[in-house]
């Protein structure tokens, strides 16, 4: 199975026998077989036959829509995924011990991540970390002993705090960025992990629904009108081990350049070039099918993909029998 990525202006997207034909403005063509599409993601004002959304409908193809600069819209789909008892289940235990205890879990693991993440790239450079990661550590330890969400989402900020601090620091090229920021990302590392967010989030709001669950029902991340806040929670472990490892992997190893980004004067902000883009993301999805055996549970290699997939499916038992210690987050080593 594959995703079309499409972020050309003017394109159109179509059906023509049983494949989907992407036309360029300059006369170009891209065809793929309908039976090989996964999903599509249209990045910026490419357009989408009403043949072409039916078919997607019918097929359970997912269409997403993102801006030129990466932010998320929204996406197409069918509604064959809705699950109203399992939801039901779901919205319950919102305010729960549950949801704190499932928030507790997800942060020491994402915690966990990022030093880890801090160690690679500090041993295979000449920079050091050390306070950095010490303050990462801190705030993992003392995540066991919050008594709420709130507290377990202050920790997990000062946590990414200096986590990002340590990062930018490791970076042994000319992309330097002072910390985290967005809407819209100001330097060429937030650019590029905003749209590997967005891409991240994407596919769990897909794989959360395909498993009947509702993406705006979260456990650690408060209700928020039209944010996915369960598709939040579940990617809170995978930013660093995915996205963040490939940006800085990218970067340090020069297979992206300060000319595969643009500075705009109108609405100000630092976003990728076609150019960028495409090799940004032919990389992550590279990343994405890269085989592992991190998950705790199962004792074979899987695919980033995969493993996402299953640890919604290890959501699914602990929400059905109300039991949080039944989700285990990935942890890397």
């Amino acid at each position: 199975m594959s995703i079309l990525f499409v972020n050309e202006n003017r394109a159109t997207i179509s059906i023509e026998g049983n494949r989907c034909c992407v036309k360029y403005a300059d006369g170009m063509k891209k065809i793929v077989p309908i039976e090989m599409l996964e999903s599509i993601m249209i990045m910026g004002h490419a357009q989408m036959t009403t043949q072409c959304v039916q078919e997607c409908l019918k097929r359970g193809i997912v269409v997403s829509y993102f801006s030129k600069g990466g932010s998320y819209f929204g996406r197409l789909h069918s509604t064959g995924h809705v699950n109203t008892e399992r939801q039901r289940k779901q919205s319950l235990l919102y305010d729960t011990e549950f949801a704190l205890e499932i928030a507790k879990s997800i942060v020491r693991a994402k915690l966990k991540n990022q030093s880890v993440v801090l160690r690679r790239y500090e041993k295979s450079g000449t920079a050091t970390v050390n306070s950095e990661l010490k303050m990462v550590h801190i705030c993992r330890r003392k995540i066991q002993y919050c008594k709420t969400i709130s507290e377990v989402i202050g920790y997990e900020g000062q946590g990414a705090k200096a986590y990002f601090e340590g990062l930018s620091v490791l970076i042994n090229s000319d992309f330097r960025f002072q910390g985290r920021n967005k809407r819209p990302p100001r330097d060429e590392f937030n650019s590029m992990i905003s749209l590997g967010y967005s891409v991240l989030m994407n596919e769990l709001y897909g794989m959360i629904e395909a498993k009947g669950l509702n993406p705006y029902f979260g456990f650690m991340h408060r209700d928020r009108e039209k944010h996915p806040t369960l598709a939040s929670d579940m990617m809170e472990e995978w930013r660093a081990i995915i996205v963040d490892s490939t940006v800085m992997s990218m970067i340090n190893g020069h297979e992206i350049h300060k000319d595969d980004f643009m500075i705009n004067i109108e609405e100000p902000g630092c976003f990728m070039t076609r150019n960028g883009i495409k090799v940004y993301l032919s990389k992550l999805e590279k990343k994405l099918q890269t085989e592992v055996r991190y998950l705790p549970y199962v004792d074979y290699a899987v695919s980033f993909r995969r493993g996402i997939a299953l640890q919604i499916d290890t959501l699914v038992k602990a929400i059905e029998s109300g039991d949080a210690s039944l989700y285990k987050p990935i942890e890397i080593r």
